[in-house]
């Protein structure tokens, strides 16, 4: 393994896979201190964005 973004990506995918379902699934779960938002399905989203980024630049990197 010569590239520490691949399985970084992968993990921080999956955790904002996760979080992002559960947002969806689960839309009356809040956090305590705002009602208002859903900060599973905002976090989840981030995290996928920043893992996919991750991902995009490990293979990129390869060829």
């Amino acid at each position: 393994m010569d590239d520490l973004r691949r399985p970084t990506g992968f993990l921080f995918a999956l955790l904002g896979l996760i979080l992002l379902l559960y947002g969806l699934i689960s839309p009356s779960v809040r956090a305590p201190l705002d009602a208002q938002i859903n900060v599973n399905l905002w976090c989840g989203t981030v995290l996928l964005i920043f893992g996919g980024c991750l991902l995009w630049l490990s293979f990129r990197a390869k060829s």
